[in-house]
């Protein structure tokens, strides 16, 4: 029988834990993050932007902080949501389980989707924030504030809500997908090899998180990518807004069904060490604040 899912412990100790995991692998991966996205928005068959060049790209245009820019956005927006996330997911998949001694993989999934739309919902302004500032150019935006202002002057307050349903699409499958995955894969081998549950060390979770992030990032990458190419694209002054089987049409005329995996490898080798890292710390956090899962 799998471990008791532990609930217990003070609602802030959850946040804390979920905030500080990830900040810490957010800051870890922002160059890979924004190399990602520099992909997404602007590679095509007739301008093909690899890993290498487009770092070249972001060096020249910017210098070595550039690989960096939009991290500030970034931290404000995943701390919040990440502890949403978790702190969501913990309390959902116990009250959705029938027995909550023996919580399945498919409740599981149900209670990490519901997270993941609680926790988008919360913080998508900062998702569209973080999405300009990464592919501003210098002197576009003087920082986040200036960002929000002119976004709201321009394109109204209905602009810090666009794309979400599209967003929704993808973190729905992707975020149930990777804690039901992790945390059945964590319960399973400690179930059958560790001793010390409350402590199972770095390189579980590190292994667990690789298999969980890979595999929901494969299944649900081509909405990801429609999402941030429709909010790139709503970024540009005089453009109309454009649908999301549009995009995806337009996408596959230009580049074929394969570039809806445009970036696909920046994505893996930024969000694998990413959530792998969030994992870490956040179990090292929980176990520091005295919620670790217990038998």
């Amino acid at each position: 029988m799998q471990s008791k899912e532990n609930t217990q412990g003070w609602w802030w100790k959850q946040l804390a834990s979920g905030a500080v995991a990830g900040i810490v692998s957010r800051t870890v991966t922002a160059p890979l993050d924004r190399i990602k996205v520099f992909q997404q928005v602007h590679d095509c068959r007739n301008n093909r932007v690899n890993m290498f060049g487009g770092f070249r790209a972001m060096l020249n245009e910017g210098g070595l902080s550039s690989l960096w820019r939009g991290n500030g956005v970034n931290v404000l927006k995943v701390a919040p949501e990440t502890a949403i996330r978790f702190m969501a997911f913990e309390q959902l998949k116990n009250k959705l389980a029938r027995d909550p001694e023996n919580v399945k993989i498919h409740e599981r999934f149900v209670a990490g989707s519901l997270a993941g739309v609680t926790a988008l919902t919360t913080v998508y302004p900062m998702e569209v924030l973080k999405t300009r500032m990464v592919l501003r150019t210098t002197a576009q935006y003087s920082g986040m504030m200036d960002c929000a202002k002119k976004i709201l002057k321009e394109e109204g307050a209905k602009a810090f809500y666009r794309g979400c349903f599209t967003s929704m699409l993808s973190v729905v499958p992707a975020v149930g997908l990777d804690l039901a995955l992790y945390e059945s894969l964590k319960n399973r081998w400690l179930s059958r090899h560790a001793e010390d549950r409350a402590n199972p060390g770095m390189l579980l979770p590190l292994g667990c998180g690789i298999v969980s992030s890979s595999t929901a990032r494969l299944a649900t990458y081509p909405l990801s990518l429609v999402s941030t190419v429709m909010q790139a694209q709503e970024s540009q002054k005089g453009s109309e807004p454009v649908s999301m089987i549009k995009t995806v049409k337009n996408i596959k005329q230009n580049d074929g069904f394969f570039g809806l995996y445009r970036g696909l490898t920046a994505s893996l080798m930024k969000s694998i060490p990413a959530i792998s890292i969030t994992y870490m710390v956040y179990e090292k956090m929980r176990q520091f604040l005295g919620i670790a899962t217990k038998p």
